[in-house]
């Protein structure tokens, strides 16, 4: 009985050591995942022998070779956190022909957004599927500038947000965007207008440091469009920089031509 139950032992550690292992996470988004599954290297039996969504070991009829994971029969609510984890014999390669249906997608919908004072952003959304980077976005220099992100919550809300922005003389324009694996979607734009005093540049020779009569969003250009520095604050070390004409953007200013020495 020893020596039986010991060759038992050791087919179980076999199949299990020769076992491969593909692990998909995301998010549950209404949609099947769908796996082609070869037939193993031998040409007994398929590739996949086993897939477990959240832990539990689906009834997907995985003997054929195409099949897809259902995901409805696990009781999921869209943006619910899914992992799916395929077990397949070590001398085949199976393939998920369709991995993004699982990523998280930007679908939220802002209700209301508005800049509180002169240093909040808020926004409040709905109808978030998946837990998505906000990226705050400022319009200036002709551009939609990034100045920070903000982590989606990923669920049907509403979701309040709040983020600290600074801003510049005159006019201001936010927005907020999310990026999925199908594109860009943007929020509406809010305008605020600022009577901060407007900055300026000391002296536009410079020999080691660019200074503004303020703190600012900055950035600098070299004569070929290539960007040298950016950043916030009063100054910019240009000690390391080449004699020559550079183009700074700061402030609610743009393309401003300074010498440095």
């Amino acid at each position: 009985m020893k020596r039986l139950f010991l060759l038992a032992f050791v087919s179980i550690f076999s199949l299990t050591s020769q076992a491969e292992i593909i692990v998909l996470s995301g998010v549950y988004q209404g949609m099947d995942v769908y796996i082609k599954n070869p037939f193993s290297g031998d040409g007994v039996g398929f590739c996949v022998f086993e897939v477990l969504v959240n832990g539990k070991i689906t009834s997907d009829e995985v003997n054929s070779s195409a099949f897809a994971v259902d995901l409805s029969l696990f009781e999921l609510n869209i943006g619910d956190p899914v992992e799916i984890v395929i077990r397949s014999k070590s001398d085949c390669n199976p393939k998920v022909i369709n991995p993004e249906a699982i990523k998280p997608r930007s679908t939220f919908e802002v209700s209301k957004i508005l800049v509180q004072g002169e240093s909040d952003l808020t926004w409040r959304t709905t109808s978030e599927s998946g837990a998505l980077p906000f990226v705050v976005e400022q319009f200036k220099w002709n551009k939609w500038v990034k100045i920070g992100e903000v982590m989606g919550e990923g669920d049907a809300g509403p979701n309040d947000y709040i983020f600290r922005v600074k801003l510049t003389s005159g006019a201001n324009e936010f927005r907020v965007k999310q990026v999925d694996a199908e594109g860009i979607r943007t929020s509406s734009r809010v305008s605020v207008q600022s009577e901060k005093p407007p900055v300026s540049i000391i002296n536009k020779k410079v020999f080691d440091l660019l200074e503004f009569t303020n703190e600012t969003q900055y950035e600098v250009f070299d004569d070929f469009g290539s960007l040298m520095a950016q950043g916030h604050g009063s100054f910019v070390d240009l000690s390391d920089k080449s004699k020559g004409r550079y183009y700074v953007n700061y402030g609610a200013k743009f393309g401003e031509v300074i010498n440095k020495k």
